[in-house]
């Protein structure tokens, strides 16, 4: 009997289509596909030699002994993202006093304490919280939301009404460094890539309408607008902007001690 590699990725929607191919495309049967709603789960997996390959977020790159990036695939967004945001009963960050942190993701909570410490120049206090938004913000003024849940919050950006007001990290990020940003890329302990993600990710993207076409119903937002979502503002290849992007964030978060040593980047 052949076996076939284990792998192992978030099932969030803006994943699709880097494992579309794994699952109904050319590459169906060429991989044994583990799925959780926390992408901190596929870096557990890796990390604990469950899998052979697993989309994670980039933190885990730092904390994942002998793992090297798979080059060029990636979930990252060049100006703005959607699906990572800071929400506030409707005050500016720069009034917030305590966050609540999405622990979905160590990749998007670092990326706000770096954003509040390195360009706000304020230290909230900080709570771990599972993602719900309304109860997220009983005990804090602003949350961390990741994923399809932070779609569904409104992009109105005012909050004058009493309404949430959504701040995207993408464009905080941009707006302080003028860099893309990257949140997760397929990682593995191996020497060689186990897969051709690289040919699984143009075959995913090349079937986007059909991926939208059924998230619709499960996040609650039209199919046209979950469209534009994964073909314009999710990128899924790295950019020399968004590979300069991601160096900064491992050198910024090293300096505000969030992870002990920047190590360099490793590619199989």
């Amino acid at each position: 009997m052949i076996s076939v590699p284990r792998i192992a990725a978030s099932s969030y929607s803006n994943t699709a289509p880097l494992v579309w191919s794994f699952l109904y495309g050319s590459l169906r049967g060429s991989a044994e596909l583990i799925m959780d709603t926390a992408p901190a789960r596929s870096a557990e997996l890796l990390a604990g030699g469950r899998v052979d390959a697993a989309l994670v977020p980039v933190f885990s790159y730092q904390t994942i002994s002998n793992v090297r990036l798979i080059p060029n695939v990636c979930v990252g967004a060049k100006e703005r993202v959607r699906s990572v945001c800071l929400v506030t009963k409707g005050c500016d960050l720069a009034d917030v006093r305590n966050v609540a942190l999405d622990v979905s993701s160590r990749t998007s909570a670092a990326l706000t304490k770096i954003i509040f410490r390195e360009f706000i120049g304020r230290e909230p206090f900080w709570i771990d919280a599972a993602p719900n938004i309304d109860e997220m913000l009983v005990g804090a003024d602003c949350a961390l939301l990741i994923g399809d849940p932070s779609l569904r919050i409104p992009n109105e950006k005012n909050g004058d009404d009493g309404s949430l007001r959504k701040f995207d990290l993408v464009e905080l990020w941009r707006e302080n460094t003028g860099l893309g940003f990257v949140f997760a890329m397929w990682m593995t302990r191996a020497s060689a890539s186990p897969l051709d993600f690289a040919a699984a990710r143009d075959e995913g993207v090349a079937h986007i309408d059909e991926i939208a076409a059924n998230y619709t119903d499960q996040i609650g937002i039209g199919a046209a607008d979950l469209v534009d979502y994964l073909g314009r503002s999710i990128s899924y290849s790295v950019s020399d902007e968004m590979s300069a992007g991601l160096e900064l964030y491992f050198k910024l978060a090293n300096k505000h001690g969030l992870i002990e040593r920047n190590l360099p980047l490793q590619f199989v």
